[in-house]
């Protein structure tokens, strides 16, 4: 490697050819193209966080709470644990969504099984309302957006996801939990 020096040298931190300094062995074109893929998470993750902002949640609920609200609207009855594995979400973190939602009387829980042990949920008329009304997609852009996917690239998604919460050293169970409950 040809060492520059005096003016020629790049500004601090960079190489000659305009990466970001790096590991031993990583080649330039790998840093550039890491660069623009992690932008792509951030787009995505603009994307999905704008659409319930503040001044896109006209109806006075979450996200993930007009989600589920719109679950039960597609599938009345559900059970908690149901309703958690459409959202993807932990039981424990869709048992509090749910109760917000019974104490603004959007949904109602229901012991209609005759043994009275199993709880159900339903929407109330105004939770009927409230998702009648949102203005986009009560499910959210992403959500949304990779059900149009094709099976296979839901697929190759899936499993580069796989591959990079591994390099992440994400696949504990324990730092999972955390992570959805944030």
């Amino acid at each position: 490697m040809q060492r520059l020096s005096g003016a020629a040298r790049p500004a601090a931190g960079r190489t000659g050819n305009g990466a970001h300094d790096r590991a031993p062995g990583r080649p330039v074109a790998h840093d550039g193209l890491a660069l623009e893929v992690l932008g792509k998470f951030r787009e995505v993750y603009r994307a999905a966080k704008v659409q319930f902002a503040p001044g896109g949640r006209p109806i006075g609920v979450s996200g993930a709470e007009l989600w589920a609200m719109w679950e039960l609207r597609r599938g009345p009855g559900l059970r908690v644990s149901e309703l958690a594995l459409r959202l993807s979400l932990r039981q424990s973190t869709v048992s509090n969504l749910v109760e917000r939602l019974v104490q603004a009387k959007l949904v109602a829980r229901r012991r209609n099984d005759p043994d009275g042990r199993v709880v159900r949920l339903y929407l109330t008329r105004a939770g009927d309302r409230a998702v009648t009304s949102a203005p986009r997609t009560a499910r959210g852009l992403l959500p949304d957006a990779l059900e149009r996917l094709s099976a296979g690239d839901l697929r190759r998604l899936h499993a580069q996801l796989d591959i990079l919460l591994g390099k992440m050293a994400l696949r504990s169970s324990a730092v999972r939990g955390r992570l959805q409950n944030a």
